[in-house]
């Protein structure tokens, strides 16, 4: 399974900010109430964040660990992929974030807790996109001696 990539990221954040910006904006020409996310929201995303990487940890330690020992192949599966999952949600969710933000800086009149709520929620979308990434690194395994290109073939 490969690392997950930067473009992939990018692009993900990019839709999410055209996204949320392009909402907020139908919203408001159509009259009805504009997207507010609540304080409630942020902490979720911060406790998902944490979680995603509490559950990488025993992975970690199981392979790099001074007593190595073995690892639930479909533990360290499911774990991977939630962390793939919770770093294109995260950047999914830093775009939609950053774009609800840039939609409501725009507007001649803005209430202060409005901003901050915007901003809470791109804190811990973006603590969500780079806790699924340390998540990654954390899943990854060491390699083997065998598998070291640099000793030359057994004889």
């Amino acid at each position: 399974m490969t690392r997950t990539s930067g473009s992939l990221l990018a692009v993900l954040a990019v839709i999410g900010a055209v996204g949320g910006f392009l909402v907020q904006l139908a919203l408001g020409a159509l009259g009805f109430q504009k997207l507010l996310p609540a304080f409630t929201l942020a902490i979720t995303l911060v406790l998902i964040a944490i979680i995603v990487v509490a559950l990488a940890v025993p992975i970690r330690r199981a392979t790099r660990g001074k007593v190595r020992r073995r690892v639930d192949p479909f533990y360290a599966t499911r774990v991977v992929l939630l962390a793939k999952a919770s770093s294109a949600a995260g950047a999914l969710l830093t775009g939609a974030a950053a774009g609800l933000l840039v939609e409501l800086l725009v507007r001649p009149v803005s209430a202060v807790e409005s901003v901050w709520r915007m901003v809470a929620m791109l804190v811990a979308s973006v603590l969500v996109l780079v806790a699924g990434l340390v998540a990654e690194g954390l899943c990854t395994v060491p390699p083997d001696d065998d598998d070291d290109p640099s000793r030359g073939a057994p004889a």
